[in-house]
């Protein structure tokens, strides 16, 4: 890996993807950790990308994505809970183990993304999660960089992707009719 090496966990996500481009574009090594990294292949291909099969929830195996890197990026995130992937398993839990790691390998830096309005004290079980493992990870690595973004948008995304999806299954006269009303600018 180069002396200045960045490890990505979700670096097969939306998110994580951009992060990787940037971060390879700028000339660092890249690990692109993820339990999937066979699904970003063409990412994986460019120079200087090193796609590693990690699981945040697997100590052993965040320990050997972190190992040697000088920066860590976790762009891990969980909007539906399933199964044992829950708010709590992956917003807290993992947060504080790839925190926790990164300390104990002498990771020089690392940044935290969590989500626009984390508070520990929120009723949401999302937003309160969020808050509780940006706690987490800053009592685990003290200079830890918090990065709160908002809903991002792009090719690919979880949101914007599956509406346009939606409104192009809708019937031709529903779909004319909807799309004039949002493009009518009377009072």
């Amino acid at each position: 890996m180069a002396a200045q090496s960045v490890t990505v966990f979700g670096g097969m996500g939306f998110r994580g993807r951009c992060i990787v481009r940037h971060l390879q574009a700028a000339g660092f090594g890249v690990r692109a950790a993820s339990r999937h990294p066979d699904r970003g292949r063409s990412q994986s291909a460019a120079p200087g990308v090193e796609p590693v099969r990690a699981d945040i929830n697997d100590e052993s195996s965040v320990a050997a994505a972190v190992a040697g890197a000088s920066g860590v990026i976790n762009a891990v995130s969980l909007y539906v809970e399933r199964g044992r992937d829950t708010f709590q398993s992956v917003h807290v839990e993992a947060a504080a183990r790839v925190a926790t790691i990164a300390t104990r390998a002498g990771v020089k830096r690392l940044v935290h993304i969590s989500g626009i309005g984390a508070d520990a004290g929120s009723a949401s079980p999302y937003i309160r999660s969020r808050g509780q493992g940006e706690a987490a990870v800053v009592l685990a690595f003290p200079s830890a960089t918090l990065l709160r973004p908002a809903v991002m948008f792009g090719p690919e995304d979880a949101f914007l992707v599956p509406l346009l999806s939606m409104l192009r299954r809708l019937p031709r006269t529903l779909r004319r009719r909807r799309l004039s009303i949002l493009h009518d600018t009377s009072p």
